[in-house]
């Protein structure tokens, strides 16, 4: 029964946290109070604790992805699903990492929402197409590449991810500069990128969260 089930929607955006809150409601969920921004978002969790948290990413005072690090960190038993605007790599690697019970676009319908809710409830994941486009197109295989590379030239990839320079590196690694220099050198040639100087730092500045995920 959708009663026994209850909800907290958190949304900076007025129009959409009413809209959402009435759908809820009326398909016959056990809607809590609505939050605006993170902060609150997190107290009604700690103090509620609903079965499902609906969050937006950019809220105010806390973002949804702090809330829910937060909330895991307490050990919260709240399923969280994202509803979000975003559509890029970083934001919907991150969101993968979480372990949140779905990722939806907020243009989708509201069936598409009571969905995502089975689903959760099932224990089963649920996103928008895009997310697993995403992964599948953008990410798996970067991936998959990464596979190619040596320990010691994933640690090369990582700190020239964090814009750390050859000298940088060298002093990090207790290498020479030379050395540091040719780990780049077999990276380009394992990735197959261009001869370009600056090909590999524009490649990890493209991938940059996946690769400091590593």
């Amino acid at each position: 029964m959708n009663h026994n089930i209850s909800i907290l929607v958190a949304d900076d955006h007025p129009m959409l946290l009413k809209g959402l809150i009435h759908e809820l409601t009326e398909y016959g969920f056990d809607v809590l109070e609505g939050a605006s921004n993170g902060a609150k978002a997190l107290e009604i969790i700690d103090l509620q604790k609903p079965t499902i948290a609906i969050l937006d990413i950019n809220m105010p005072l806390l973002t949804g992805f702090e809330v829910i690090e937060k909330c895991k960190e307490r050990g919260s038993l709240t399923r969280f699903i994202i509803l979000t605007s975003y559509k890029e790599k970083e934001v919907i690697l991150k969101a993968q990492k979480m372990g949140i019970s779905g990722y939806l676009l907020k243009d989708e319908s509201f069936y598409e929402i009571k969905s995502c809710i089975r689903s959760a409830m099932n224990d089963e994941f649920y996103a928008s197409k895009v997310f697993n486009e995403v992964l599948n197109t953008e990410i798996y295989p970067e991936l998959e590449r990464i596979k190619y590379l040596t320990p010691s030239e994933r640690t090369i990839v990582r700190l020239i991810a964090q814009e750390k320079s050859s000298k940088d590196i060298s002093d990090l690694l207790a290498i020479s500069i030379r050395t540091v220099q040719k780990h780049r050198s077999n990276i380009i040639t394992k990735l197959d990128l261009p001869s370009a100087s600056d090909a590999l730092s524009l490649w990890i500045s493209k991938n940059k969260e996946i690769f400091l995920s590593l």
